[in-house]
């Protein structure tokens, strides 16, 4: 389709175009005016903006759809790093976490739930948040009114949600009366009626305070959770979303499958491997496809690689923070802890001491699990091969492994990053997560943005996407590129009812990626210290996002804002816009 000769507000000449659709790449112009597509194809006149495209791909801008960017949100309006890698699209309120609703003697409380849960400073959160909310249809309100440079979705939490109306009887994971659950209901009708686009819940025991309590849901009864989602259902409106241990797998999911029994509305869970459950995500899989040969409409949230936690002297965490030796100079400055670790007589003492840890926890793993201990480097490996590990290395070389990893960390003056694959690589490589990506019921997502700022950094799976799977994987099968672009715009749109966008066709919304795929590199996270009150977090850059559009004016080249605020607050799910021409409908 061609366009007529007038001026239109952007031009992008001569990409190859990924529509978002799976459709196959074609050669084509894209006229933008006014926020919208107007012309794919040969464009003819001329625009206030022209992008010159050749030799690269045109995505729709992509959209993260679990993100926790729930108190960033207020302050940041570019939700870096997510938009170092075309997110021009973020959904956060998930995992049942977030700061709304909340009353003024919670929000300690709050806050502590959100650092322990999601690993983001509490210092930070207490300088950022101004809490000027205290229902969620407020909190909405003061988003809404924050500076934006990308669009943003919320979901209710269902944290917020018990603790409000149960007060102390919620972290003390006590069971919900018929009344509270109502009123539980009542309050997240309302907040979907406000525009919220979905509900969200946690059961996993991994999910805890600052102070080591449980996530006030882990123990949520089927009467409370139905009692929602036939409320929902009544609506009409909102997704579900949640992860969950599945311990007793069927029977967990047979309580989960009947929140959509009875509310007919659409469902995500996490899916991840566990080293000490390896085959549960199988099973629970298994589970959704059933669900959806019944016509539930239930979809496995998946990562395209590990979830990969970062060890490290500037991180939070590394293979010696159970070590009484290492104890004594933990969360002192750099230099402090690189003087004692250079110290031959504080170096030997530390490396034959045993680490003192409880047995079955995650930490365990990180401190003895050197056979999926690995360097990152500066251009990270996120399928690194079993012979690279400290393990490895240490048996070649006749070392021990904790002196293998303590000389990884002491590289680049003790700002060295470590590796640890945590979930999704039982078998040392990602031959599960390919599973979990193809699957015919799963949907790419689980970056978490904006959280686990000193252990993990996994917002950039998108760029993970193009460049491992669509070009650079050698350890297994690559991906058709036009299928993951389909996974990260238009399949992930349709996921939470987003149908404004996500496909580039006349009509719709102009957020749209010009990317320089054969360029396009992705190099190691590193730490900063620009959270307020000088919270730290981890931050990952790419080069070859050459512009990343957002309502029709461009907000970042090369990932770099351009200062242009044209995000919002998404109220409620959108509908196809009238008049939209998209093939594949």
């Amino acid at each position: 389709m061609s366009s007529t000769s007038r001026q239109h507000d952007i031009v992008i000449r001569g990409g190859t175009v990924y529509d978002g659709t799976g459709a196959a790449p074609f050669a084509a112009d894209i006229a933008i005016d006014n926020g919208v597509i107007t012309a794919v194809g040969k464009v003819s006149g001329s625009g206030a903006e022209e992008i010159d495209a050749k030799g690269q791909i045109v995505t729709p801008g992509f959209i993260d759809v679990h993100t926790h960017y729930d108190g960033q949100v207020t302050w940041d309006p570019y939700l870096q790093p997510s938009t170092f890698h075309g997110v021009t699209t973020a959904v956060m309120g998930n995992c049942g976490v977030g700061f709304a609703p909340c009353k003024p003697e919670q929000r300690e409380w709050l806050l502590g739930l959100m650092e322990g849960v999601e690993d983001i400073p509490g210092t930070a959160l207490a300088e950022g948040i101004k809490w000027n909310w205290e229902s969620f249809a407020e909190y909405m309100d003061a988003v809404a009114a924050s500076p934006l440079a990308v669009d943003v979705g919320l979901q209710i939490p269902h944290a917020a949600v018990r603790a409000y109306v149960m007060g102390e009887r919620a972290p003390a994971l006590e069971p919900a009366t018929e009344a509270e659950t109502e009123e539980m209901a009542r309050l997240v009708v309302e907040a979907l009626e406000a525009g919220a686009l979905g509900f969200s819940t946690s059961r996993t025991v991994k999910h805890k305070d600052v102070k080591g309590g449980s996530t006030p849901t882990l123990k949520a009864e089927a009467q409370e959770l139905h009692g929602i989602a036939r409320a929902m259902g009544k609506s009409g409106k909102g997704v579900l979303q949640l992860i969950a241990d599945f311990k007793d797998t069927d029977a967990e999911f047979a309580m989960l499958r009947g929140m959509v029994e009875l509310s007919g509305r659409p469902m995500s869970i996490t899916i991840e491997q566990d080293d000490r459950w390896p085959d549960v995500w199988a099973r629970v899989l298994d589970n959704i496809a059933a669900a959806n040969a019944d016509g539930l409409p239930i979809k496995g949230q998946v990562p395209p690689r590990a979830t990969g936690l970062l060890l490290g002297l500037t991180a939070s965490l590394n293979p010696f923070v159970m070590h009484q030796t290492f104890r004594h100079i933990w969360g002192a400055p750099l230099e402090t802890q690189l003087k004692a670790l250079r110290d031959p007589e504080f170096r030997a003492k530390l490396l034959a001491e045993e680490p003192e840890y409880p047995a079955g926890e995650i930490i365990e793993m990180i401190c003895v699990g050197y056979h999926k201990m690995f360097a990152l480097g500066e251009r990270p490996d996120y399928e690194p091969a079993p012979e690279q590990s400290a393990k490895a290395v240490a048996e070649r070389t006749g070392k021990n492994p904790r002196e293998v990893v303590l000389d990884w960390m002491l590289e680049r003056d003790g700002k060295a990053l470590l590796y640890f694959p945590l979930m999704n690589y039982h078998c040392g490589s990602l031959a599960d997560v390919e599973k979990m990506l193809t699957h015919p019921n799963t949907a790419f997502g689980l970056s978490d943005g904006g959280a686990h700022c000193g252990i993990i950094c996994d917002v950039s799976f998108p760029t993970t996407l193009l460049t491992h799977w669509g070009r650079d994987r050698t350890r297994g099968a690559k991906l058709p590129l036009e299928w993951l672009v389909h996974g990260l715009t238009g399949r992930n749109a349709d996921l939470v009812g987003l149908h404004d966008r996500g496909i580039l066709a006349p009509g719709m919304k102009a957020d749209v990626n010009v990317i320089d795929f054969d360029r396009l590199t992705l190099y190691s996270p590193h730490i900063v210290n620009d959270l307020p009150a000088g919270g730290k977090r981890l931050i990952q850059k790419t080069d070859g996002y050459t512009a990343s559009i957002v309502s029709g004016a461009v907000a970042f080249r090369n990932g770099e804002p351009t200062g242009a605020l044209g995000g919002r607050l998404i109220r409620g799910a959108q509908t196809r816009p009238a008049g939209a021409r998209i093939a594949a409908d």
